[in-house]
């Protein structure tokens, strides 16, 4: 009896330790879900080395998870890329002073997101139960540096859907991750998210001039988002004003809250990126911005935000992951001190 004692008690001291269980034997998956998309961000206040992570992380029995991951960050700083996607007249307009409709514009996401991840890695997971008898699951990744995280496990009360909260990273500092059994290949049309009936709300944690921000609760407005006709892939929105944000300082002196002109509104483009996999994108400036440079289109820093839908068991669309990976285009002054970086979920489950 004491031998026995003696081996279960490494045993659990191994596994609370983070590493992987005897060959052969089955890990518990995390929420009993597999497939998870995750947006993790390493964003701290003063540093110009902070990046951004978004894509899946893969889960078997066998103990082993594999990440396939975008990752942007202010040291590489990509340019964005320019999408194939302009939305139609039914969905914008070519007119300057509309107020009901987005510019037509060529939408923009963050550089390298329309092709495959860039970073693949590999690892060893174990889940074990906390004091309060919630799940939790530790990762330890195969790389040549240490790197580890841990994530406390909610599921959803119908049981369709898995929540990953962040609890620490040797390297990232904020984090988000929903999971299914659903492929990754799985995803929902525009019209789905547009006529999605649920609340969908946004937590996000920003950089922005050297600080780390955070925001929970903000209401995503998407039944107020317009489909485009021709280009059914695409959504568009104008949020008419906004007290945030397109205020004189913030980089509208002339045409922005507080001036004669008074413009604050928002131009918002979402549009899904590949037919194959959860990939879409949010890309949104103010459009006070584009009139003080005497600009149609905006050509200055706006929000590129790549995001992964959240897909449960069912196949229902919930809401996304993102992460913002919005780098300053010129090199002019301080260009690291006005980029723009984020992580975030958007979702009905929070």
């Amino acid at each position: 009896m004491r031998r026995w004692s003696l081996v279960f008690s490494l045993g659990l001291v191994l596994t609370l330790l983070g590493f992987a269980p005897p060959a052969g034997a089955a890990v518990e998956l995390p929420g009993g879900k597999k497939n998870f998309v995750v947006s993790l961000g390493s964003l701290r206040d003063g540093s110009r080395d902070n990046w951004t992570r978004l894509g899946t992380y893969s889960f078997a029995p066998s103990g082993t998870v594999t990440a396939r991951m975008y990752l942007w960050t202010q040291e590489n700083h990509p340019a964005r890329d320019i999408t194939d996607t302009t939305p139609d007249l039914s969905c914008s307009t070519n007119a300057n002073n509309s107020k009901t409709h987005v510019r037509q514009c060529r939408t923009l996401t963050a550089g390298g997101f329309l092709a495959a991840p860039a970073e693949t890695r590999t690892g060893t997971f174990t889940t074990r139960t906390d004091a309060t008898g919630a799940q939790v699951v530790h990762i330890t990744w195969q790389i040549n540096r240490t790197w580890t995280e841990e994530w406390t496990v909610r599921p959803a009360p119908d049981g369709t859907l898995a929540r990953l909260d962040y609890r620490y990273s040797t390297l990232a500092t904020h984090g988000y991750a929903y999971g299914s059994d659903q492929e990754f290949t799985e995803r929902r049309s525009m019209d789905t998210v547009q006529q999605y009936p649920g609340a969908l709300k946004q937590d996000i944690a920003t950089w922005a001039k050297d600080q780390v921000g955070t925001g929970a609760g903000q209401t995503f407005q998407h039944g107020q988002f317009r489909r485009c006709t021709g280009e059914t892939h695409c959504l568009t929105y104008v949020q008419p004003t906004s007290a945030a944000a397109c205020r004189k300082t913030g980089g509208c002196p002339a045409y922005g809250g507080g001036t004669a002109a008074d413009v604050t509104s928002i131009q918002y483009h979402l549009l899904k990126i590949s037919s194959f996999d959860r990939r879409d994108s949010l890309w949104h400036w103010c459009t006070c911005l584009a009139m003080e440079r005497n600009e149609f289109c905006y050509t200055g820093n706006s929000h590129v935000k790549p995001m992964m839908q959240i897909i449960d068991d069912n196949g229902n669309f919930r809401g996304w992951v993102g992460a913002e990976a919005s780098f300053y285009p010129s090199s002019a002054g301080d260009p690291r001190h006005h980029d723009m970086l984020s992580t975030f979920r958007i979702t009905d489950f929070r």
